[in-house]
């Protein structure tokens, strides 16, 4: 399985827009070649940088989505929220949908991963990322990752 997105290249540097400097707009991303048997999908956007690089303390979670239907295969730019048929989860603002990056210090890595899922979880509310790797375990039947970079300018 593979995910990308035509914003910027794995490992790339994620542009602005999708910050908290710009527009604070989701990325386009797209995926393909989920295996025989997906019912669903979930997204993880999170960053293991956080607050520093250099002395990283927490994971911070960006974005979490849920039972993205199985003949789905992208994501538009400023999905902020859960398209229908899909659900929200809740990132790490307190808030559900699309928090972009916003890193306090240094260059950041953002992890965007995607989990072909055997079932579709049904509405377990806005679970956090902790919640949502719970119920997919034993689920999973592929996952892919893209990984954008990003430093403040100011």
């Amino acid at each position: 399985m593979r995910i990308e997105s035509s914003a910027f290249t794995h490992q790339g540097e994620i542009p602005s827009e999708y910050t908290c400097e710009g527009q604070d707009l989701s990325p386009p991303l797209a995926w393909s070649d989920a295996p025989a048997g997906t019912r669903s999908f979930a997204l993880i956007v999170d960053d293991p940088d956080a607050p520093d690089p250099a002395a990283p303390k927490r994971v911070w979670v960006h974005w979490v989505l849920y039972d993205l239907p199985a003949d789905q295969s992208s994501l538009a730019e400023g999905a902020k929220h859960a398209p229908p048929g899909a659900r929200d989860g809740t990132n790490d603002w307190k808030r559900t949908g699309y928090g972009g990056p916003c890193p306090p210090i240094g260059r950041h890595r953002y992890f965007h991963k995607l989990y072909a899922l055997d079932t579709a979880l049904g509405d377990r509310g806005a679970m956090t990322r902790a919640e949502l790797e719970a119920a997919m375990q034993g689920h999973v039947l592929a996952s892919a990752e893209l990984v954008g970079t990003y430093q403040k300018r100011r």
